[in-house]
């Protein structure tokens, strides 16, 4: 009798033992299947208009279906913080890369892109590259030198005559940039395509009038100096603007 009831005890935590092993089982296989169906991307807390630097407090994680995800959202918060809006970004959207700017050549919206006469410049320098960072001097026979603008400017593009953008063809300027290789944005600058012919610089409407106003009489002329802001700017650091 005592046998029978031990082996019936035994039985029945045998089967709550099968019942419960198979059930975690099933959680498990819930829990793997639900994380392969969604996936996390970022998507703005707020609405985010063009030009605006995006801060890490304006993101956060949103998850969405497997079978929606492309591969231009972005899932990395070091892919968006600190870049620049290209288009306006909706609240709670999916976030896509395109959407970014990480060299800062879009003009903010305090901003607008000037080509620079040829005639305004007295010198550049040859090292200078698209996504730069570039220090303004007025120049001019029996004229006092100056700095015509406290910070630095962007610039938007340096171009050839052949309207080619200047850059290293086997070793580009801007893929050492996007991969902050500050060894290789060096190398870069030794060997060029081209002579720079054009320079196009975001400026504010008011350093665009001065500017103009000062170099248009032919008495002043601009020295453009590369600046090491530029560097920064590989390593994701904050550079100085207008």
């Amino acid at each position: 009798m005592m046998r029978k009831r031990r082996n019936a005890i035994i039985s029945l935590t045998a089967a709550v033992l099968s019942a419960s092993l198979v059930y975690g089982l099933y959680e498990l296989q819930r829990d793997q299947i639900e994380k392969e169906e969604t996936v996390a991307v970022l998507v703005p807390k707020r609405f985010i208009g063009a030009g605006e630097r995006i801060q890490e407090s304006d993101l956060e994680y949103k998850m969405v279906p497997q079978n929606v995800l492309v591969p231009d959202m972005v899932m990395k918060l070091e892919e968006a913080a600190g870049k620049e809006t290209i288009i306006p970004l909706g609240k709670g959207e999916p976030l896509l890369i395109w959407k970014v700017d990480a060299f800062h050549l879009q003009p903010r919206r305090s901003e607008s892109t000037f080509q620079i006469p040829k005639e305004y410049i007295r010198s550049i320098s040859n090292g200078i590259r698209a996504g730069d960072k570039v220090l303004l001097y007025a120049s001019g026979e029996g004229m006092s030198s100056g700095r015509l603008f406290p910070k630095s400017v962007t610039v938007a593009s340096v171009k050839s005559s052949g309207n080619v953008e200047i850059d290293n063809i086997e070793n580009p300027n801007i893929i050492s940039r996007a991969e902050g290789n500050k060894e290789q944005m060096y190398a870069s600058r030794r060997e060029a395509n081209g002579m720079i012919d054009y320079l196009n610089l975001n400026l504010t409407e008011e350093q665009w009038i001065l500017l103009d106003g000062l170099c248009k009489g032919g008495a002043l002329k601009l020295v453009v100096a590369y600046s090491p802001e530029s560097f920064d700017l590989a390593e994701g650091k904050e550079a100085g603007g207008p």
